[in-house]
């Protein structure tokens, strides 16, 4: 033991000059932090380069600067363990299953066979040239595996073993939307619900109309689907039994009533493989959108007059055209289709892709028939950028048989190119025989910011039908919207028209964007569907151009649209302006106030009929999170004359909610607008935001009113719960809690946690909260401080920490009343035991500052 009368400075400028008199392993002498070594504990653990006592540790694992998971690991010190550890003094313990999660190449290692399940592996002796790091700061453990130990593994795969089917749950989601004006009233509820028991999701799907005015009123409720859904592991596959539609890889998606079984393209990683529909569009007025995919409404709002784009749409098809109703407030409507298909097929050289169905044909259309049906389809990735691909559809009056191929062509793009035969028998007895030929293209232009999504062309002849079409009850008719009960609209509305002895000719579809760099972008988009035997076509095109100056945005574009058997076609032109307050004040592209989220608006729009509208107004986001959104307009109409508008929409914890009011010279009308979700689990009911397919539910016992990183509006309810909606499936997803919104009492180990769920799963996030008071407790042990370093331990609670010099301690979660454990050797001599007790009022302080004696 070093002399007490040698200073500290005294002792490290021998232990410099005369390093021979040191130990021969690392000695850390208390004498650097107190001349009197017995108030110091015992603090060998450091003294070998182990700054952190070995344990379980939850960190984030990177393999080869690639994210693995998040994990409870166990770490064993450098001693005891063989390894390379560059910090920390620890060293993982994993075991050959862990290895194989990481990608090892467990054959080339002949004598890891010997190591028993659970059991560690010292891998810088089984395993050349790997390396351990732990960033224990960060909690991050980086892994170094040779390349050549590894397996071919796809970058971004993550292991079906760490996939979460989910816990056991019932679930709700609805919207509901309102409209009480001048004439009547109208409500619109959808409701999805579901449940989830292992891989097994149940889900129906459903909408509740209800209208009334002075002396009528209707109430309608139509079931949209059922089905029940599981995932099928080893085959890379989803298995659904119920009410779905077909994929339109190779035939057009139809809807159906039976079993399907499918390659599923989520399973594989992203470096091994999507597109969903984005419907743009012009209002001339407040307007309520309608859209529909194979007869069902599948979604209903409101938009603002000028340009409007919607990209959040969760159709009840993977594909399938999408036919879009503008209702205007003076009843006048817009038609339009928007094609939704995929572009072409390829596939990766050897990846086989296949879909089967049985099951009876089903749309929301009365005018067909229900026939049964068979199809299957299969698409396989050859050699050479080349794609294969065929498939049959099978049904009492209907024989379909399709071949096709795709070409991967470098810097010129894609194409594919395929044909189908069919036999039909039409509604009149007549039979047919005809053949299709279609081919699709696309490319992506990088250099000239040229994106040619889609470009296709179909080719049919005289004697060529679908198997939709066959399913008609009639060769020829309308089919009308539901009569309007206040007589508003005595005319019958026509929504659409068939006339299978006009069959369908040629058909092209174009999809192209186009980058300006600094001075904006144009797209342009349609189809156009000839018929034999008629000039008639179907044609829908769309143009815009939008460019930005300063924060300032603008836009300029057209929409055209005719549809057979209707004799009037839709034009429509409109210009937008948008102007940010913070470019009036000069304050650049700040948005730290609400005067600076603030914008000016000004849209001007022109129609087939000569109808022009004008409208001007403000809009912006409130509140700390900047959820609560709101509009005000003012606008003048040829056919309404002078229009104005106020809305607000909240995304609030436990859902999201909207107000409207609507003017114009001979009516006003209210809207409103509700919507989310409802979980049911285990540990009780949490409501939410709208959810998605699939979900996280965040457990935090106790941590109330905590947000929710990246998640605008989401915060854990009273009891600790919140649901993160639209989870991405068989990805990692990062979940983590805002510490900055936790109160004074609530402290959290780890906040963040990862999971990797499969379809449709509600998969649990738990994160363990510590409930209590922080507090600096001063300990004395006869009538001195208990010594620095000393490891301490609050028996009740749990909760640790590490005296400082003059015995304070730093304790949070604490309870009121409980005893400290204090240790500072390994004998009982070196121990003792502190009772402490805690005013009530500690509760609502930040830090309570407190003394214990211990013995």
């Amino acid at each position: 033991m070093m002399n007490k009368s040698v200073t500290p400075l005294a002792a490290m400028i021998m232990a410099v000059l005369w390093p021979g008199t040191s130990l021969g392993a690392g000695y850390f002498n208390p004498g650097f932090l107190s001349a009197d070594d017995t108030s110091v504990a015992d603090l060998s653990r450091f003294e070998k380069g182990s700054h952190q006592a070995p344990g379980v540790y939850r960190v984030d694992i990177w393999r080869n600067n690639e994210f693995i998971d998040t994990q409870d690991i166990r770490f064993l010190a450098s001693d005891k363990a063989t390894g390379k550890a560059k910090s920390g003094g620890l060293v993982p313990c994993l075991d050959v299953d862990w290895l194989k999660r990481l990608g090892l190449n467990t054959v080339a290692y002949p004598a890891l066979a010997k190591f028993k399940p659970g059991e560690c592996v010292p891998m810088a002796e089984m395993i050349p040239d790997s390396e351990t790091t732990l960033d224990f700061a960060n909690l991050r453990l980086d892994i170094s595996l040779p390349q050549a130990s590894l397996l071919n593994i796809a970058r971004g795969y993550i292991p079906p073993e760490l996939w979460d089917e989910g816990i056991p749950a019932a679930l709700v989601n609805y919207n509901f939307t309102g409209n009480r004006g001048s004439y009547d009233d109208n409500y619109y509820l959808s409701l999805l619900s579901g449940l989830n028991y292992g891989p097994w999701r149940l889900r129906n799907s459903g909408a509740w109309n209800y209208t009334r005015g002075d002396s009528y009123h209707s109430s309608t409720w139509k079931n949209i689907s059922t089905y029940a859904q599981r995932t099928i592991i080893p085959l890379k596959s989803e298995l659904l039994m119920g009410d779905s539609n077909t994929g339109s890889d190779v035939f057009d998606s139809l809807g159906f009533r039976g079993v399907r079984l499918y390659s599923s393209d989520n399973m594989y990683p992203d470096s091994l493989q999507g597109y969903a529909p984005t419907v743009r569009g012009i209002a001339r007025t407040n307007a309520k959108i309608t859209i529909r995919q194979n007869g069902f409404v599948i979604y209903q709002s409101y938009v603002s007059p000028g340009a409007f784009t919607i990209n959040d749409l969760n159709p009840t098809s993977s594909s399938g055209d999408l036919d879009v109703t503008l209702e205007e407030k003076d009843g006048t409507q817009q038609k339009y289709t928007v094609p939704y298909s995929t572009v072409p097929l390829l596939q990766r050289e050897g990846r086989l892709k296949y879909d089967l169905v049985a099951g009876d044909f089903r749309s929301g259309s009365d005018q067909q028939e229900t026939p049964f049906f068979a199809q299957g389809t299969l698409i396989a990735g050859l050699p050479d950028g080349f794609t294969a691909y065929g498939g049959t559809q099978l049904a009492d009056r209907y024989t379909a048989i399709a071949l096709g191929a795709g070409k991967n062509l470098g810097e010129w793009g894609a194409i594919s190119l395929d044909v189908t035969s069919a036999r039909s028998k039409l509604a009149d007895e007549s039979e047919h025989e005809g053949q299709s030929l279609r081919f699709l293209y696309a490319k992506s232009l990088s250099g000239y910011g040229t994106n040619v999504q889609l470009l296709g062309y179909r080719y049919s002849t005289r004697g060529f039908y679908t198997l939709d079409e066959v399913a008609y009850k009639q060769t020829e008719g309308y089919e009308y919207a539901p009569d309007d009960p206040g007589n508003r609209n005595p005319e019958p509305v026509i929504q659409s028209y068939h006339n299978l002895n006009n069959s369908k000719r040629g058909r092209f579809q174009i999809n192209v964007s186009q980058s300006l760099g600094d001075y904006g972008s144009l797209y342009v988009s349609g189809s156009q569907q000839t018929y034999w035997d008629t000039s008639e076509n179907n044609t829908w095109y769309q143009a815009g151009y939008s460019s930005g100056w300063h924060g300032i945005s603008y836009s300029l574009s057209m929409s055209w649209s005719k549809s057979v058997g209707i004799s009037e076609s839709d034009r429509i032109v409109a210009f937008n302006l948008s102007v940010p307050f913070s470019t009036l004040l000069g304050h650049g592209y700040s948005r730290n106030s609400a005067l600076d989220r603030a914008y000016s608006t000004f849209a001007a729009s022109s129609n087939s009929d000569g109808d022009s509208t004008l409208q001007t107004g403000i809009g912006g986001t409130l509140l700390d999170d900047r959820n609560l959104s709101y509009s005000l307009t003012q606008g003048h109409s040829d056919s309404n004359g002078y229009t104005g508008s106020a809305n607000a929409s909240w995304q609030a914890t436990y859902g999201t909610l909207g107000l409207g009011y609507n003017y114009d010279h001979d009516q006003h009308d209210y809207t409103w607008q509700a919507s989310g979700g409802v979980v049911g689990h285990a540990d009780g009911i949490t409501f939410s935001q709208p959810l998605g397919d699939t979900n996280v539910l965040i457990k935090a016992p106790g941590a109330s009113g905590v947000n929710v990183e990246n998640q605008r509006g989401v915060k854990t309810d009273w009891r600790g719960y919140a649901v993160m909606p639209y989870a991405s499936v068989y990805r990692y997803n990062r979940v983590a809690l805002d510490t900055n919104t936790m109160n004074d009492q609530t402290d959290i180990d780890n906040n963040v946690s990862s999971v990797v769920p499969t379809n449709g799963a509600l998969v649990r996030a738990e994160f363990k909260a510590r409930i209590g008071v922080r507090a600096i407790i001063t300990v004395t042990h006869g009538g001195r401080a208990v010594p620095f370093g000393s490891v301490v331990r609050e028996e009740t609670s749990g909760a640790t920490s590490m005296a400082g010099d003059d015995g304070e301690i730093y304790l949070s979660g604490l309870p009121l009343q409980g005893k400290l454990l204090v240790q500072w050797g390994n004998g009982k001599d070196s121990q003792c035991l502190a009772p402490y007790q805690l005013p009530p009022r500690s509760l609502t302080q930040a830090v309570v500052v407190a003394t214990a004696t211990c013995s």
